[in-house]
């Protein structure tokens, strides 16, 4: 059952980010005017597919880990039709090809068998071939601006025409574009911070000496101590904030304590002495006390986004300790997400609820870093667009892509050995 429900919360957890922040991409791509040809939910083989008026086929595939967003013009979308390459093609009564199939797997009713010569489907709109049976006569058909292609495993997409292209929409729209899924994680994890705060009752108040709670039957109890006390100095010492009693707590060592306590109008003192516990390999000084919380409906709220900003914090904290002191350990990669799913999952909803949104915060910044790979990196290549007023050729752009996706990959290969050597090889 352990490893069952690591394997569902795996798989929602990745999954939720992954579809959240292709979304984001989805939605400002549509709005931009740029032609997204498939949004997928999962990968490999397709299991369902639906193609929306507009344009865009959806689709639900069998290995159920993350998604992708298609959009036209794209270099990973193309699907190209090299002279030589059999198609069936539909055409309407005015002769102009309304559906294109490469599949084996779908067959066309009124279809002409075609061997491809030549194409053009992003400017001229028209393919040109033998049709099969008659191989002295190259014909060509123009081809509608929104054609149906069906590619070799049986997806329906549109044709991308040059207009509908993302290099085809305004440079400030294609920063949206690229910027929008980073953007999305970040929403997802400040949400889901929202979420648990509202969950835990309201917002840790660091700030404060007085109690939020006290545990039955812990060393604060037996004391006599109450939710609502304020515990003004511990030997001698005043505390007027929670990092006040735990530092004094911690620093005693598990020796006996007094603290002077205000309980309304009366003040009193109180020996306390610390339970040690192991946390982690480390001995820890308990007393069974809780912090108070702050409840009211914006404090809750504005927490939440407190939580979300100051995690993103030390997120930024931890790249900078990468990037001074590198170390495979210091990185994680879906073995290490698997394992914290696992530990996750054994804790409780509220513990899953805070590892998604720290992963989908981190999800965000990691992908904004300068790598042209990444948003990040289409983002400074879009700036650098703006600066030069044209973009990169194709050809720069698609090495210095191509360069950063091996290092990429040979860095997620290592991380992911790594991982599986520190979790699985004792």
């Amino acid at each position: 059952m352990d490893g069952l429900r690591t394997i569902i919360t795996f798989i929602i957890v990745f999954g939720l980010i992954v579809i959240v922040h292709e979304f984001g991409h989805y939605f400002m791509a549509k709005r931009s005017g740029i032609l997204v040809r498939e949004f997928s939910i999962g990968m490999g083989p397709k299991l369902f597919q639906h193609q929306s008026k507009d344009g865009t086929t959806y689709t639900i595939r069998w290995l159920p880990l993350g998604g992708y967003v298609r959009m036209a013009g794209e270099g990973e979308d193309e699907s190209e039709l090299r002279p030589g390459t059999p198609v069936a093609i539909e055409v309407d009564p005015a002769g102009v090809v309304q559906t294109i199939n490469l599949s084996k797997k779908v067959q066309l009713a009124n279809a002409l068998p075609l061997e491809v010569t030549e194409t053009d489907l992003e400017d001229k709109l028209f393919i040109a071939g033998y049709i099969i049976g008659n191989e002295d006569e190259v014909k060509q058909f123009p081809v509608d601006h929104d054609a149906e292609l069906i590619e070799e495993d049986g997806t329906k997409i549109r044709i991308a025409p040059r207009d509908v292209q993302f290099q085809s929409a305004r440079l400030s729209r294609r920063i949206l574009t690229n910027f929008a899924g980073p953007f999305n994680n970040f929403l997802l994890g400040t949400v889901l911070f929202i979420i648990v705060i509202f969950m835990q009752g309201g917002v840790p108040d660091y700030q404060t000496n007085q109690l939020g709670s006290v545990v039955k039957d812990s060393p604060a109890a037996a004391a006599g101590l109450k939710a609502g006390d304020r515990v003004t100095a511990i030997d001698g010492k005043k505390t007027s904030s929670w990092q006040d009693i735990t530092s004094s707590i911690t620093a005693g060592g598990g020796k006996a304590l007094t603290l002077t306590v205000k309980r309304g109008t009366k003040t009193q003192q109180a020996t306390v002495t610390p339970k040690i516990t192991e946390q982690n390999g480390q001995k820890v000084a308990q007393v069974g006390i809780g912090v108070q919380m702050k409840t009211g409906f914006g404090e809750k709220l504005i927490g939440g986004f407190t939580t979300a900003w100051q995690n993103s914090l030390q997120i930024f904290k931890a790249l900078g300790n990468l990037i001074t002191g590198f170390s495979l350990n210091k990185l994680g990669g879906p073995v290490m997400i698997f394992k914290l799913s696992s530990e996750a999952a054994k804790s409780g909803l509220l513990t899953v609820i805070t590892f998604t949104a720290m992963l989908s915060m981190n999800l965000g910044i990691m992908n904004l870093l300068p790598i042209p790979a990444l948003d990040g990196g289409k983002l400074v290549l879009n700036a650098i667009e703006g600066v030069r007023g044209k973009p990169l050729s194709p050809e720069k752009e698609g090495i210095l892509t191509m360069i950063s996706f091996v290092l990429l990959l040979i860095l997620m290969i290592a991380v992911t050995w790594n991982d599986f050597q520190r979790f699985f090889i004792k």
